[in-house]
């Protein structure tokens, strides 16, 4: 690899990296966890690398969340997570910002200087919400991990980035559907320091929604909650902000917060003790 070429593929390996930090903070459909969160650093795909370039990209690293404890929940925990991926070519599994997971199994089935396109296998790297997470919960049951399937696209012109993707259960946890958008903006005042923020949103299906917000009369009978029925619709609005920095040109750091209003059904649930919701991490790794 001669020297004019070097510093090309240290810069896009770099952008890939600074998007890792990113996935820690969007375990799947939680939507405390906002999907916005990849903007961290989106992947640099403006030069390709050099001709005899390793197709193996490997990223190492952690983060630590502090999120709400369930959705619409007034409280919140912190969650330790490790954020690991190994991508070859058009492939990936572990951590994948653009499939906005934690533990993914896909492919890129396009990809050129401003469209990533593609599909993954995610499984659920948080558990969702648990009866022992809080009093309020009691009775209604734990909403159990699993397996989506997902398509997703993101396009980049320039300074701006959007993303959407659809994500459902295919193992059968009455986990649902969920269609997100995201559109972010980005800006470098240093070359080692990316900014990104910007709006998103997400559609739920009346599965997902009746999941996490609807009360059935068992579950009446066990919590004391009144029964309750969620429809589907536009679930959540949210806005992030973003940051990286590349210390060395393979380490990095990273810090995110995401403020975020439930909509539609949500809202009126018994469930829900807090429409307004806010996620922050802090986040490191190692591209090798």
């Amino acid at each position: 690899m001669n020297d004019v070429s070097m510093p090309r593929v240290i810069k896009v390996l770099a952008g890939a990296a600074l998007s890792m930090f990113a996935v820690a903070a969007m375990a799947e459909d939680t939507l405390g966890l906002s999907e916005s969160l990849f903007s961290i650093g989106a992947p640099e795909i403006t030069e390709a690398p050099a001709p005899n370039a390793s197709p193996w990209h490997f990223s190492v690293g952690a983060g630590v969340v502090n999120m709400p404890k369930f959705p619409g929940s007034s409280g919140t925990k912190w969650e330790v997570l490790p954020v690991v991926s190994a991508n070859y070519d058009r492939f990936f599994i572990g951590a994948n910002p653009d499939a906005a997971s934690a533990l993914a199994l896909g492919a890129y089935l396009y990809r050129d200087s401003n469209w990533r396109v593609g599909a993954a296998i995610t499984y659920d790297f948080i558990q969702p919400r648990s009866e022992s997470d809080d009093s309020r919960l009691r009775g209604l049951g734990d909403v159990k991990r699993t397996a989506h399937a997902e398509l997703f696209g993101v396009y980049t012109y320039q300074f701006i980035t959007a993303r959407a993707s659809v994500l459902t259960d295919i193992a059968g946890n009455d986990r649902g559907t969920v269609a997100t958008f995201d559109l972010l903006g980005r800006y470098q005042p240093i070359p080692q320091l990316t900014l990104t923020a910007g709006p998103g949103l997400t559609w739920a299906s009346s599965k997902y929604n009746e999941t996490y917000f609807g009360v059935n009369s068992e579950q009446s009978a066990r919590s004391g909650l009144p029964t309750y029925s969620a429809g589907s619709g536009l679930n959540q609005l949210r806005f992030s902000l973003n940051g990286a920095y590349r210390i060395a040109p393979r380490w990095n750091i990273g810090a995110s917060v995401s403020f975020a209003w439930l909509r539609g059904d949500a809202t009126d649930s018994p469930i829900t003790e807090k429409t307004s919701q806010i996620t922050y991490g802090l986040f490191c790794n190692y591209l090798f």
